[in-house]
């Protein structure tokens, strides 16, 4: 949790590819890695789900998945088990068992796109956000919990790491909320709904703080883009501390390491930002080629982003650089510790 300020006099320089995927005809807005860091899986609007050799830098062809709809979503279970893709217009959403290969339909009453999803830690539920949030069983298919909220467009949906609580933002940016999962109520929510003007946004939200804050990209006014990322208390919904602010365009990207301590986001002004999570400090600041959507590796020595180029759609997996990486783990460190002090 930040205390203070850290602002850094930081130099704008090119983000450089280690890797470049290529082979998607239209935007990409989703990717996810597999547990190993080794394979990737993305989704398109070219109505392909590709699989990506990490170390060959190529497509596993044969995995190829080809949908009848464009790709809005794809995730990886955190044990492996499980690929899930979502998107279309008359909604498709399919759960794939690595071991088997068998793919299963998930069948409900989304009645317009999925855009997101994400898999529970524990492996077992999937949530998906189209008009509204749903939740399911990965190994009936059933619906397990919702619709939540009401029949408004959502943008990010994530699991507490305990699996108990459903965080849900809209695809305005202007409202976020933390649903109990059991009782199926609404445990607290900032922003308000039929908010949306001026475009939408598909960041994604993360927990934070062993479940007791949630960072997303937010907008407080009808009339601005979330151009703003904001850490918020997830029972009471006040914000936590400063707000990430250099960005001056929609935020369509976030990522968090996997230890908490470096934060990565990407903007429609056309850069990538690192940031010490908890201080605030922007670490980097990166020109990038119109990226899109973003995220690490299970280890977070990469980072990887999408772009939106018209005719030039690909993957750019960029090595993140260590001294950023140990910097951000040096002040989650003395953070702690100060935390520690104060109780």
């Amino acid at each position: 949790m930040a205390s203070v300020s850290m602002k850094a006099v930081v130099t704008r320089s090119i983000l450089t590819p280690s890797i470049t995927l290529e082979g998607h005809r239209d935007w990409i807005p989703s990717i996810s890695y597999f547990p190993d860091g080794q394979r990737m899986i993305s989704g398109s609007w070219d109505k392909t789900a590709r699989q990506w050799d990490l170390k060959a830098g190529k497509e596993i062809e044969e995995a190829r998945g080809v949908c009848e709809e464009q790709v809005h979503a794809v995730a990886v279970s955190r044990d492996g088990r499980w690929v899930v893709t979502g998107g279309g217009r008359h909604v498709e959403l399919k759960a794939c068992d690595v071991e088997t290969g068998i793919v299963k339909k998930i069948e409900g009453d989304h009645s317009n796109w999925v855009h997101c999803i994400d898999i529970s830690a524990d492996n077992t539920m999937l949530a998906s956000g189209g008009e509204r949030a749903r939740i399911w069983n990965l190994d009936t298919g059933k619906l397990v919990a919702g619709p939540f909220g009401d029949d408004e467009l959502v943008g990010a949906v994530r699991f507490s790491t305990d699996s108990k609580k459903l965080a849900v933002k809209l695809a305005s940016g202007r409202c976020l909320e933390v649903w109990d999962i059991k009782s199926q109520k609404l445990d607290a929510r900032v922003g308000e709904y039929r908010a949306n003007r001026g475009g939408t946004t598909f960041s994604p939200v993360f927990w934070t703080n062993n479940d007791k804050t949630i960072i997303a990209a937010f907008s407080f006014t009808k009339d601005d883009l979330p151009r703003m990322i904001y850490e918020f208390n997830a029972s009471t919904m006040e914000t936590v501390g400063i707000p990430f602010e250099e960005h001056t365009d929609l935020v369509n990207g976030l990522a968090l390491s996997f230890d908490g301590a470096l934060l990565a986001s990407a903007s429609y002004d056309k850069t990538i930002k690192l940031w010490a999570f908890e201080s605030r400090q922007l670490l980097a600041s990166f020109t990038a080629q119109s990226p899109l959507r973003l995220t690490f590796s299970p280890n977070s020595r990469q980072l990887a982003y999408t772009t939106t180029t018209k005719n030039d759609y690909k993957i750019c997996i960029c090595d993140t650089p260590l001294d950023i990486l140990a910097q951000a783990r040096i002040i989650a460190r003395k953070q702690s510790t100060l935390n520690h002090l104060l109780v």
